[in-house]
């Protein structure tokens, strides 16, 4: 057992876990190379803006528990992601990404997202640490959608930790955590690179805005959400994470 500290927007929280995220990372970095294997895109995933020619590399079962590694340059999750869920985006580019039905433990909170993700964080780890709930990656934040001022809204939110199948534990409330099964989505993600900030979220969110207002298939059909990948093991300036908006097909 050691201390975990735990990086939320900047705050830092502290939490007794078992963990061998570190010597992931550093195995990951010995092992790996030049030639590593390139993740081929994933069935329903297509490359449709921002840096076109970007590929995640690929490190099977290089990671936590034997999870499969997934590499950008200096960027990296160590984590097993759910079940069928697509590898992360490559930051700077825009993905059409379809992901499966998730079963997900969320805290719901309408104060400023900064401070949602570091009140949130507790239920949830204490949540999965009684359950025996094996932590996998991202972290989810789904936003309350864009104000009158076409930005990110600061009045609402909710953190999920996901499972790492729809078939384990069942659905219900536990405590302040709401155990539910999020149906299929597809969005719209751009991958992103440093430190987990509000106003970067925001940037992002506005920037995909931006991509589908001038789109002639895909339109929103829902509120951005963020995908996080890290914890303090990986520097903030490395930390990979997504920004992403539901989509669906512009109706002729």
């Amino acid at each position: 057992m050691k201390l975990l500290h735990l990086p939320v927007y900047g705050l830092w929280l502290v939490a007794t876990a078992c963990s061998s995220t570190n010597h992931a990372i550093e195995d990951a970095e010995t092992n790996s190379d030049a030639g590593a294997p390139l993740a081929p895109l994933a069935v329903g995933v297509e490359r449709v803006g921002g840096d076109l020619e970007a590929r995640v590399e690929l490190l099977a079962g290089r990671g936590v528990d034997g999870a499969d590694v997934y590499r950008f340059g200096p960027c990296s999750v160590t984590t097993a992601l759910p079940q069928d869920y697509p590898p992360p985006t490559p930051p700077g580019a825009f993905e059409i990404k379809r992901y499966p039905r998730a079963r997900r433990a969320e805290v719901t909170g309408d104060s400023n997202p900064n401070f949602g993700m570091f009140f949130g964080f507790w239920p949830l780890f204490q949540h999965i640490k009684r359950n025996e709930i094996a932590m996998t990656s991202p972290v989810e934040m789904d936003y309350d959608g864009f104000d009158n001022r076409g930005r990110l809204s600061t009045v609402g939110w909710t953190m999920s930790f996901l499972y790492r199948e729809p078939s384990m534990g069942s659905i219900g409330k536990d405590g302040d955590v709401a155990v539910e099964d999020r149906e299929p989505v597809t969005v719209l993600s751009k991958g992103c690179k440093g430190p987990y900030l509000f106003e970067r979220a925001d940037e992002t969110a506005r920037e995909l805005a931006a991509w589908l207002a001038t789109n002639d298939t895909w339109e929103a059909a829902g509120a951005p959400r963020g995908l996080f990948y890290n914890g303090p093991d990986q520097s903030n300036d490395d930390k990979w994470s997504e920004i992403q908006v539901p989509v669906r097909r512009r109706t002729k």
